[in-house]
């Protein structure tokens, strides 16, 4: 049989003739069963010694390409059957939906600081000393955590030092550390209570961790706090809570503070928005309170962007040596090059310049989706404080349900999310919906909106 190899010089012409026939068999070419040309006439039709072919296919029987088999010759082996490949969507439209998306939890991606992030990735990456590119603390770089801990105290009110703060991978990096500490102190299967509504997967993750979520109800107030027992912990959103809007009262911090005295237990404020604030100055950190017993976890998922999977936590003292502990086996840890860079945006000004731009931007598309409920659909209410990048818009029982509102809007390629799966418990409920108005970009907002207040108006009762 005529065989057509290209075996190239570049590699030798034993290493060459061993490429040439595995990438034959890999592609198929040969495919399984074929019978090989004897060493004899291949190394005649190559123009090669029969020592160099003889080589060259002992080599491939040896790696499983080829088979002999006593008066059959070489042949091509079985070859397993290469894995299925699962059509994978770009790394672009990973976080879409096809129609308009006002799910919430996202911020404008469009108005990434890119022109700002490259100039301090170069000043980053022209001064930084070779040693930062080397094995870092655990605890994250010190650069950031020095600008984190000015940041934090001059625009949220905590009160902190370095040596207080971890740099995390994200939030639910952050909550697994948390978990893993108090798991340290308080023994391994302790209670932590959740707000009820709250984020279904962070209670989900610390039951696979092995502790037990317990839900709090929320009142207008926020957290009612005479419902928490003997918990370990309790995980708040004060600033803004998530999803209903609701701020922690004054009152209802002082008990918060004052259970977790009481009681011995931790407080984990999740400060996911704190910065966006519309009707006035936006609410202190409730860790300037108590320093000694609330955990402080704030993230750029919302200021920036979600991707960048940067968060930090800000620990009381007694908390610090254990977690330095909990992160000695964990190697989610953020890019030293991005700390840094977040590093430079905060020592410039370009962080609180970014997230003014946004403030302003966000405080009218809130304004707008107000104006829109109250001109035209009456009837609903738009709920929590004027804050954050979402709110919830609750309507009369006499509407429908809230699954057979979702669907109206599905068909209208629409996608936002009820308010129930955000509950614990929650049965005989008026529909609500959660609207994400930050996330899209702010040349498509106006239609978003009017196509989304449109839907509504023409919602059929169920």
């Amino acid at each position: 049989m005529d065989l057509h190899l290209q075996t190239g010089t570049g590699e030798g012409l034993r290493a060459g003739l061993e490429l040439a026939l595995r990438e034959a068999v890999r592609s198929g070419r040969l495919p399984p069963g074929t019978r090989l040309p004897s060493s004899r006439t291949l190394a005649s039709d190559l123009g090669v010694s029969r020592g160099t072919v003889t080589q060259a296919l002992d080599q491939l029987v040896a790696e499983g390409y080829l088979e002999s088999k006593p008066r059959s010759g070489l042949r091509v082996a079985p070859q397993p059957a290469p894995p299925a490949e699962s059509p994978r969507p770009s790394h672009a439209t990973l976080p879409a939906v096809p129609g308009i998306d006002l799910r919430s939890g996202f911020p404008d991606l469009a108005v990434f600081p890119r022109r700002q992030w490259l100039a301090a990735t170069r000043h980053v990456l022209r001064t930084a000393p070779n040693t930062a590119f080397g094995y870092r603390d655990r605890a994250g770089a010190v650069e950031l955590r020095q600008a984190l801990a000015e940041y934090l105290g001059r625009a949220r009110g905590v009160a902190t030092t370095p040596a207080h703060i971890v740099v995390c991978a994200g939030y639910a990096q952050a909550l697994r550390l948390v978990c893993q500490v108090l798991s340290h102190h308080a023994g391994a299967g302790s209670t932590i209570a959740f707000e009820d509504p709250t984020e279904p997967d962070y209670p989900a993750l610390i039951e696979q961790l092995g502790h037990r979520a317990r839900h709090i109800p929320v009142d207008r107030d926020g957290l009612i706090v005479d419902r928490l027992t003997g918990e370990s912990a309790a995980v708040v959103t004060p600033a803004h809570q998530y999803p209903l809007g609701v701020t922690l009262s004054p009152a209802r911090r002082v008990e918060l503070v004052s259970w977790a005295r009481r009681s011995g237990g931790f407080i984990v404020e999740d400060d996911y928005d704190g910065e966006f604030r519309y009707d006035r100055r936006p609410v202190g950190a409730l860790q300037g309170m108590a320093p000694d017993r609330v955990i402080y976890v704030g993230t750029t998922s919302k200021t920036i962007a979600p991707g960048l999977r940067l968060a930090w936590l800000v620990l009381p003292g007694s908390l610090v040596d254990p977690l330095q502990e909990a992160t000695r086996w964990d190697e989610s840890s953020v890019n030293v090059i991005d700390q840094l860079v977040l590093t430079r945006l905060i020592q410039t000004g370009q962080l609180d310049r970014h997230i003014r731009h946004c403030r302003t931007r966000y405080r009218h598309r809130r304004d707008l989706l107000g104006q829109a409920v109250t001109e035209q659909l009456p009837y609903a209410r738009l709920s929590g404080i004027a804050a954050g990048l979402h709110a919830v818009l609750q309507f009369p029982a006499h509407t429908g349900s809230e699954s057979s509102l979702l669907g109206h809007l599905e068909r209208h390629g629409i996608h936002v999310e009820g308010l129930s799966p955000f509950y614990h418990r929650r049965q005989n409920a008026p529909p609500a919906i959660v609207i994400g108005y930050a996330t899209p970009a702010e040349h498509t907002y106006r239609h978003a909106l009017g196509t989304l207040v449109d839907a509504l108006r023409t919602a059929p009762p169920s």
